[in-house]
């Protein structure tokens, strides 16, 4: 009874309202009295009732009250004139409107979209409004949002637009999400949603990203079966998908059925066919391609390429004639262009020739870019040339351009290469200081640097030594430090370390402890290889198919000093049932 009541009330309240906006004494509803009982309830619902008869007059009301210092459109109310827009066919004011509202509510969580959804009943409106929800946040890069709305949608039986699908799924893509894609693939299959070209081109285009031959096949046959027939997008992507696998008849397959499909190939095409070529080093190939192009123009990266294909193949002269061919076109290089050029000259020690490259790139206001600094770097250290590597981190770091992981490696490689254990050391340090964490070849070639200079007590201090700067030595320090040590047959300097690693309270991983264990095993140390390895199996760590893998690699003229180290590791349970079938395999098809 009384919610028979309050229904009566509201409903009074609502015609109140209605008569109001009909009347435009809108200034009626800011005094007080009224005001204080007209909710965000009352004034959507009069909307709704007004827009029936006179849209503009609902439009225009809402407009005003927008307008009202004192007064902020609800959600709801909100939610509802979009609504109305909508249903009127006011199809861009309305997804302005809805793009607004989205950037200040959370509309992708279940509970507002139930509550917005079921306050007006139109699907197809609803189907408008959630679709568009899905393309904003999709467009805005949150796909997961966009995968909520889109959850709602199906759960409420909405049907999404195509143009919602195509834009959730390419979310996907770019964010690599390949697995979710297909999810949600099938899902809108079960939905009844039919599959355009442009829904198929994205698929195409995650299985060329994730590299799945077969299942881009799949999708070639789906479009046949569908009769969609597939357009210069899809066999450009196809093509690029075998180029990229080194599957050359099959590209050319491609491009001959394109062409008997009356498809002709563009500049696109050529240059991921020119790719695949160049990448093998069939420089012969790559030209007699270039020069059959045909109702197509080669373009900068054309002739980057090729000019990077030269290279590879060592045939620095003919790159630079391709050089001088292109700008003859009118296509001048850009920095990737010079960077290949460079990245030979630096790799054969010429130095000299490779600053005459740099000279020229700035005469023609060419802007090294990280690679190109790093590929100088690098071409100096492995010279010796430090003092050069140094300038030139000086005029990248002047030019506005950051060091990154390679920089340092290069320049750590190359002072332990000319001895010089402080310098390489200080390099080290100012990457941690930087953020970057040292890999294993880091720790490695200064291990190699102070052994070479027979201080293997520098090696063993290094944990303090990080310590005394203020950084915390983890566990993948001690990793690197242990494996080189035990690979340069200085056991005792592994042993020292692992016990400072301990005393520490840095537990160690599976790695480490079987490492040290295979080389007790190989020193004769028997016992102590054994406490490890049944310590090993007191903390439950385990060999993985990886670690398999390495160290068989590592050790592969150790043949009989391998197996009975696994035959011991196997015995102790150290290796899952999996991994162990998985080596079995391993075994059989070598």
């Amino acid at each position: 009874m009384a919610n028979l009541v309050r229904a009566n009330v509201d409903n009074e309240m609502v015609k109140a309202v209605a008569a109001v906006m009909l009347k435009g004494h809108w200034d009626n509803l800011l005094k007080p009295k009224i005001g204080s009982c007209v909710t965000s309830t009352t004034i959507s619902q009069a909307l709704l009732d007004i827009s029936q008869y006179y849209f503009s007059l609902s439009w225009s009301f809402f407009k005003w009250a927008e307008s009202v210092p004192s007064y902020k459109h609800s959600l709801q109310s909100s939610w509802t004139m979009i609504y109305i827009l909508t249903k009127q066919k006011h199809f861009k004011t309305a997804q302005e409107m809805l793009q607004k509202v989205a950037v200040k509510d959370f509309l992708s969580s279940p509970t507002v979209l139930n509550a917005l959804v079921s306050s007006n009943l139109n699907n197809d409106v609803n189907s408008h409004l959630l679709s568009w929800l899905v393309i904003y946040y999709a467009n805005s890069k949150l796909p997961h949002d966009a995968i909520q709305v889109f959850e709602h949608m199906r759960v409420c039986k909405l049907m999404p637009h195509t143009h919602a699908c195509t834009s959730l799924l390419n979310s996907l893509v770019k964010d690599g999400l390949t697995d979710t894609l297909w999810k949600i693939y099938k899902k809108l299959q079960k939905m009844g949603v039919v599959p355009n070209i442009y829904i198929y081109n994205v698929l195409m285009h995650a299985c060329c990203k994730s590299g799945d031959v077969e299942r881009a096949e799949d999708l070639l046959r789906e479009m046949e079966f569908k009769a969609t027939f597939p357009d210069l997008y899809t066999y450009n992507t196809l093509i690029s998908l075998y180029c990229k696998k080194g599957m050359h008849y099959e590209a050319l397959c491609v491009q001959d059925r394109m062409e008997r499909a009356g498809v002709c190939p563009d500049i696109v095409t050529y240059n991921s066919l020119i790719y695949s070529y160049c990448r093998e080093g069939r420089m012969r190939e790559a030209m007699r391609l270039f020069k059959e192009i045909k109702d197509a123009t080669a373009n900068l990266v054309t002739f980057t390429t090729l000019i990077d294909g030269y290279c590879r193949a060592n045939s620095v002269t003919e790159a630079l004639k391709l050089r001088d061919a292109m700008e003859a076109k009118g296509l001048y290089p850009g920095v990737v262009t010079y960077n290949s050029i460079l990245r030979k000259l630096c790799e054969q020690g010429q130095m000299k020739d490779a600053n005459i490259l740099l000279n020229e790139m700035n005469e023609k206001k060419v802007v090294p870019d990280n690679v190109t600094c790093n590929t100088l770097i690098n071409g100096y250290c492995k010279i010796g040339d430090m003092k050069s590597a140094l300038k030139v981190k000086n005029k990248m770091l002047e030019g506005g351009l950051k060091p990154d992981r390679f920089t340092y490696n290069a320049m750590i490689h190359g002072f332990c290469k000319v001895k010089d254990t402080d310098g390489a050391i200080e390099v080290l340090f100012d990457m941690v200081r930087i953020g970057l964490s040292p890999s294993y070849c880091s720790y490695s070639w200064l291990v190699d640097a102070y052994c070479n200079l027979n201080n293997e007590v520098a090696v063993v201090s290094l944990p303090d030594e990080f310590t005394r700067r203020g950084y915390l030595v983890d566990v993948s320090f001690y990793r690197a430090i242990i494996r080189r040590l035990c690979k340069r047959g200085k056991i005792d300097g592994a042993e020292k370390v692992f016990h400072i690693m301990q005393t520490k309270g840095v537990l160690g991983d599976s790695l480490i402890y079987a490492t040290l264990a295979y080389d007790y095993f190989k020193v004769g140390k028997v016992d102590a290889a054994s406490y490890l390895l049944d310590d090993m199996y007191r903390r439950r760590l385990m060999i993985t198919l990886k670690m398999y893998k390495s160290f068989n690699a590592s050790y592969s003229d150790e043949n009989t000093l391998l197996d009975m180290f696994w035959s011991n590791v196997v015995q102790r349970g150290l290796i899952s049932r999996t991994v162990y079938d998985d080596i079995q395999q391993l075994k059989i098809l070598s």
